[in-house]
């Protein structure tokens, strides 16, 4: 969603650059932004000093608004309200090198440590308590996003949040989603109704599809972030065909939409920087697209919630590391073998010295590591310090024209070339980071890919070039048409007075 926004953006503005000042503007105006406050971390370059991007996208079910009240329903008691949760979470990964992306679902009934955080907006705040994950939301979208931070350790920096409203918009402004159905499907719930086989559609049933859960799958939240997923696919796969953003009326209403429709954050906040996202991720093709949904188990004390499954955490890391899951079988890819060792350039270690900084609060650690430095031939005039603040990864800065050099301390010690960054100043500078607590090697379990192969692993992994893929129908009893339980298909038979979303 926010890859065909950015394009979108990019190509609009360059297309009428007659119309000029006044339609930046406009699109501008448009954006509604919010400050992430550094709650989602922060993301390590590779060795080249390119840096990937994390996106939490979030499908809020707020009905704040008359519009969402009617696009949602529930309000009938209630009138307008003031909350929402985030139903639907997405991080998007966008790679260093921007070769390859990877999307993974987080079930919205996952169950997760919330922290401690407070609202800007309304003032709203809690201390921390452990519930559905999707609830952070009502404690703003900092919060959502130091939420997903936290279950998952992945550096989150942007966030993009649509409610109810925004879905149809931008459903209306592409013209339609090309979809496929396994079977008869109606989903009494999100009142989806479709005949098997491919329909394209737009609006509300645009959002009756991505909104279904009783429809596909087991009936629970885990079958709609598959169909979500085929939706998602099916939109990049548009917008990368040939002539969809040819017609620049089309592409100034999709631009107008999708800046009315979305939020984010103050990263995002301007029509210049989507134009530069835009600029990069345009640049992966969807055979590198990978959708996938973070692997869960029941949770022992709810049987409605699921927690966090073996082989989530291969997953995180993957995304983590920078590492391509399109193989699928567990061989290093390109983007992991960027986070290996780093190889052994041609500067020899005596006219390299490191200035090593301490920043794990542990005493001694800049002085045994520089030592460890010094002992293997390195520069006398190696020293040490205590770092500014304390560190939770490691990481070796270098000047300009001093990346070889860099290698070369990072081989001696063991460390990934993903720990490497280029500085803004001269010389070479190690800070210890809490990932490193002691010894003189950084620890091989710390650097050492993820096993690629147990991050897809009952993960539902697909790219976004299975154009053939169809949602699968639930074949349980999972809706109800006039008190009756009844599989999709079987309500979908049974609804003759009700036109199908697509009519």
């Amino acid at each position: 969603m926010l890859k065909i926004t950015g394009i979108c953006l990019s190509l609009a503005i360059l297309g009428t650059a007659g119309a000029g000042w006044w339609f930046y503007e406009h699109l501008n105006g448009n954006i509604n932004s919010i400050s992430l406050d550094g709650k989602g971390g922060t993301e390590k370059a590779d060795a080249f000093g390119r840096t990937p991007i994390n996106i939490l996208v979030m499908g809020s079910d707020g009905r704040t608004s008359a519009e969402d009240c009617k696009l949602g329903g529930g309000c009938s008691r209630t009138g307008v309200q003031t909350g929402s949760n985030a139903d639907v979470e997405m991080v998007v990964h966008i790679s260093a090198d921007r070769s390859n992306a990877t999307v993974m679902s987080i079930p919205r009934d996952t169950m997760a440590h919330v922290p401690a955080c407070r609202n800007a907006a309304d003032g709203q705040s809690t201390g921390g308590y452990y519930g559905q994950i999707n609830s952070a939301l009502q404690y703003g979208p900092a919060c959502q996003v130091a939420t997903v931070h936290q279950l998952t350790g992945i550096p989150i920096d942007h966030f993009v949040k649509l409610d109810f409203s925004g879905v149809v918009k931008m459903s209306d402004a592409v013209g339609g989603v090309p979809v496929c159905v396994s079977d008869n499907v109606y989903d009494t719930y999100s009142h989806l109704k479709l005949s098997k086989g491919t329909h394209t559609l737009k609006g509300v049933a645009a959002l009756e599809f991505v909104r279904s859960r009783h429809g596909f799958g087991d009936g629970s939240d885990l079958g709609r972030t598959v169909s979500q997923h085929i939706f998602l696919s099916s939109m990049i796969r548009k917008f990368k065909s040939a002539g969809t953003l040819t017609d620049p009326s089309a592409v100034y209403g999709l631009a107008d939409a999708a800046t009315k429709a979305l939020t984010v954050d103050d990263g995002l906040g301007s029509v210049k920087q989507l134009i530069s996202l835009a600029a990069d991720v345009s640049k992966v093709p969807t055979k590198r697209m990978s959708f996938t949904t973070m692997q869960t188990a029941p949770d022992p004390a709810n049987n409605d919630r699921v927690v966090v499954g073996s082989g989530a955490q291969a997953l995180f890391s993957t995304i983590s590391n920078d590492q391509s899951l399109t193989t699928g079988s567990g061989d290093k890819s390109t983007a992991a073998a960027a986070t290996g060792k780093a190889a052994a350039p041609a500067v020899p270690a005596s006219r390299i010295a490191v200035t090593v900084e301490n920043g794990t609060g542990v005493t001694g650690r800049a002085s045994s590591v520089a030592t460890a430095l010094t002992d293997q031939g390195f520069s006398p005039a190696t020293t040490t310090a205590n770092a500014p603040s304390s560190s939770a990864a490691t990481r070796l800065d270098y000047g300009s024209g001093q990346e070889d050099e860099a290698k070369t301390v990072a081989k001696a010690l063991g460390l990934p070339s993903s720990h490497l960054r280029q500085g803004s100043g001269p010389g070479l500078v190690l800070v210890i980071g809490g990932d490193w607590p002691s010894g003189t090697s950084y620890p091989a379990s710390a650097s050492a890919p993820a096993d690629t192969q147990a991050a897809v692993s009952n993960a539902h992994a697909q790219t976004a070039d299975q154009a053939k893929t169809c949602a699968k129908v639930s074949p349980y009893r999972t809706v109800s048409l006039n008190g009756v339980a009844m599989t999709p298909a079987q309500a979908y038979a049974a609804a003759t007075d009700r036109p199908d979303s697509d009519h």
